[in-house]
């Protein structure tokens, strides 16, 4: 296992016991992925300043339009080629895609990825983000659940997002794996999120939900993750509040600013007051980004150190935000490796 590392000065960190299962040797998964089209306009995403608008995503890090995955498929068996598409709602952004092989079934536990895309957790932004990630996962030998969820600014209120509804989304989304796997007569083996930018926060949040009291918003946890994964995420939301990160972004997800909430909505939903996680964590950022400030990672990271976490902190030099979600660089080479020790034991 690669050394935990401090945020500051990289010094050796103890270790928690706590760690993943790893999957079964003999378990061979022989995986596809298909494209999605990004039909968004230039991303709104803003630096820690609150005004600049950040980078979009290159088209390689996006799916083609012939590639675009369906949910009207009669055939629910799993597919080389198509991905399996669950509904866990009523709205267009409830669904979640399964990636995975024919003879999955009966080869044993599968080790699976949640992916969690980003966007500032506005509405527009969807899980078509992540495919480029999800392709090179299912050729490592991994299956893939991209979830989708409501953001804010929908023009539909039945897809308006925000606290609690993002929330609970991607808390149903994840409970719903493990029907989707049952469907297919797949088992289910050690399952980790990851989450880009906002998507970091709701993977944070995904790992903390089984120490959410009784009758908050996503408590009660069908699935608990064996790793998390937050890739340059806006991991403190009260810092981001005050920094006016994404033009507001915060506050428009939250309802309001920390000061002014009317409940204890951050408490419940701010990764750094939901240490310690208890699972081993990685926070990864470049350190060119200008869209989510490189201290919102290590400042989590010290963070969830101090409370006892298991927590990875890396800062790449000469990468931005936009590299986290881009198979060929640097930083996701940092998160391939610290996810294939975990769980697939390489």
């Amino acid at each position: 296992m690669p050394t935990p590392r401090r945020p500051a000065g990289h010094a050796a960190v103890p270790r928690r016991r706590r760690r993943a299962a790893r999957a079964p040797g003999g378990a061979r998964l022989a995986l596809a992925v298909l494209g999605l089209s990004l039909g968004l306009a230039a991303c709104t995403s803003a630096s820690d300043d609150g005004g600049a608008a950040g980078p979009s995503p290159s088209p390689g890090m996006m799916g083609d339009v012939d590639d675009a995955p369906t949910d009207s498929r009669t055939d629910r068996s799993l597919d080389p080629v198509r991905p399996l598409t669950t509904r866990y709602g009523d709205a267009p952004e409830q669904v979640a895609d399964l990636y995975g092989d024919p003879t999955l079934p009966g080869s044993g536990p599968v080790p699976v990825v949640v992916l969690v895309h980003g966007g500032y957790w506005r509405s527009g932004f969807d899980r078509s983000l992540e495919l480029s990630l999800a392709r090179d996962l299912v050729g490592a030998g991994y299956a893939v659940w991209n979830i989708d969820y409501r953001g804010v600014g929908a023009a539909d209120a039945a897809s308006e997002g925000g606290w609690p509804a993002t929330f609970t989304d991607v808390a149903s989304a994840v409970d719903a794996l493990p029907d989707a796997l049952d469907e297919v007569s797949v088992e289910r083996g050690p399952t980790a999120v990851v989450g880009h930018s906002a998507g970091g926060t709701l993977a944070l949040w995904l790992a903390s939900r089984d120490t959410l009291p009784d009758g908050a918003p996503g408590a009660g946890p069908v699935v608990v993750p064996d790793a998390v994964v937050s890739q340059a995420g806006v991991d403190d939301l009260a810092a981001a509040s005050a920094a006016g990160a994404g033009g507001g972004a915060v506050d428009d997800l939250m309802g309001s600013a920390p000061d002014d909430a009317p409940d204890d909505r951050y408490a419940l939903a701010d990764p750094a007051q939901r240490v310690p996680l208890g699972v081993p964590t990685l926070v990864v950022t470049g350190r060119d980004d200008s869209t989510v400030p490189p201290s919102q990672t290590t400042g989590y990271g010290a963070t969830a150190l101090d409370a006892g976490d298991d927590v990875t902190v890396e800062v790449v030099d000469g990468e931005g935000h936009f590299e986290q979600i881009d198979p060929a660089s640097r930083s996701w080479a940092v998160t391939r490796d610290w996810l294939d020790e975990r769980l697939l034991g390489r």
